[in-house]
């Protein structure tokens, strides 16, 4: 349903940004600022076919569903207390060099694959009980290594789909 009210707003949108393109006077045509906001809103908006056209974002062989905001800290397996496999079963301590993000279920469903800035792409595949809402944990293979990523704000991450 979001869909289909986009692309009905943004028809609506581009009958509207039509004629004032037609009305606008020369002087308009001259002032870069009007002119490339026209611009920019007609090659979004139309096509060849007169369809509304989709742009989508892909990493890699992924496409990009959604992008988020997330503060990021670093954990390791070899904490106190920790057994080193994680939620959904993945043994940290066998797979070392495996990319894991610990999420909150309810913002990051366990078992996406996720794009994260600075750490590549990885599966959310552990929970942490301070990690609620939009943060997140990456997994990292030394203590050492966890301490120097600390706690980083406005860290991006993109969820990831099979294309």
């Amino acid at each position: 349903m979001k869909k289909l009210s986009f692309a009905i707003i943004s028809f609506i949108l581009t009958l509207s940004v039509i004629p004032q393109l037609t009305e606008a006077s020369e002087a308009d045509s001259l002032d870069p600022t009007i002119s490339s906001e026209l611009t920019n809103k007609e090659l979004t908006l139309t096509t060849k076919s007169g369809n509304l056209e989709r742009f989508v974002e892909t990493i890699g062989e992924h496409k990009v569903e959604r992008t988020l905001s997330v503060e990021a800290t670093a954990y390791t397996a070899h904490c106190e207390g920790c057994s080193g496999i994680t939620k959904t079963g993945i043994n940290l301590l066998q797979n070392p060099d495996k990319k894991v993000i610990a999420v909150d279920p309810e913002v990051i469903p366990l078992g996406t694959k996720v794009w994260v800035e600075g750490y590549g792409v990885a599966i959310a595949g552990d929970i942490g009980g301070a990690i609620e809402g939009n943060r997140i944990d990456v997994f990292i293979q030394s203590e050492d290594e966890a301490f120097r990523f600390g706690r980083r704000d406005d860290v991006e991450i993109k969820l990831l789909s099979d294309a």
